[in-house]
């Protein structure tokens, strides 16, 4: 009973909120959908053709006997279809040139890397669900799943993940103009750990705010951050707001970097050994 429990929970799924790991972790991760795995495949495809009919050409020229040339026919299919797209996968760790190009990757169902099995596993289904159904199999398959698998997937115990996500835009900020003069005098404490966590989230999702709502929950945090500075400046509660955040986070910034200088000159101290201590 113990066995099977333990076996049970080394094995990942799928919530809501992404992969579920083992370990009871869950990886912030995004399935790939169907319509983007179907573009991938669909390069991936195009690129076996090229390669199978490069192949013809090639042997085209020799001038081989009929049963030579079915037998090159038979494991240049095998090749093009099941060996390289295994051997492509392996080596990439679950990267063919269309998920290259699309930016996803397959990926074991816990968050690992794919291996050679899982490649192999993958490449032999793909024969009957994207090459002798055209695909149909497989986009059928994908479509009904709720983490977009196709047939292979299911059993090799994989899915493709999207890696490529957009760049995160900076929301670092300065000092408004008017409010210079007061930053080189202004005595900003450390804020409570939770009140800087809702001014933050307010300038990050003020533009979302209604004016109305915008103004009175700028105004709110205000006078909350107001004890903490010295002198409060005569301004409106956003840019009051702002100055605060962005004097702090100069100031936090200057203190971790004057700490990382002093760790940095007693390294040498730190990590040497008392006078007359052998070396090992």
């Amino acid at each position: 009973m113990a066995e099977s429990t333990a076996a049970f929970v080394r094995v990942a799924r799928f919530d809501d909120d992404g992969v579920l790991t083992g370990e009871a972790v869950s990886l912030d991760v995004r399935p790939a959908s169907a319509l983007i795995r179907g573009g991938g495949a669909a390069i991936d495809v195009l690129v076996s053709v090229v390669l199978f009919l490069g192949l013809l050409w090639a042997v085209s020229g020799l001038g081989v006997d009929q049963a030579a040339f079915r037998a090159i026919l038979i494991a240049g299919i095998v090749t093009v279809i099941v060996i390289v797209p295994t051997a492509v996968e392996t080596a990439t760790r679950g990267r063919s040139l269309g998920k290259l190009a699309l930016g996803l990757r397959v990926v074991r169902d816990d968050g690992g890397a794919a291996g050679f099995r899982h490649a192999l596993i993958r490449a032999l289904t793909g024969v009957i669900e994207i090459y002798l159904t055209f695909g149909g199999l497989a986009v059928l398959v994908g479509f009904l799943n709720p983490s977009s698998k196709r047939l292979g997937d299911l059993l090799a115990g994989t899915h493709a993940q999207v890696e490529r996500v957009p760049r995160v835009p900076s929301t670092a900020f300065g000092v408004h103009v008017e409010l210079t003069g007061w930053a080189t005098i202004a005595d900003v404490g450390r804020l409570p750990d939770p009140l800087a966590r809702r001014v933050a989230a307010f300038f990050t999702n003020a533009d979302h705010l209604v004016s109305e709502s915008r103004l009175r929950l700028a105004t709110s945090l205000a006078a909350e951050v107001a004890p903490y500075v010295s002198p409060v400046p005569d301004a409106p509660a956003e840019r009051f707001l702002a100055g605060v955040a962005a004097l702090r986070r100069e100031r936090d910034l200057t203190a971790l970097g004057l700490e990382s200088a002093r760790m940095a000159a007693l390294g040498p101290v730190l990590n040497s050994t008392p006078a007359g201590f052998p070396e090992r």
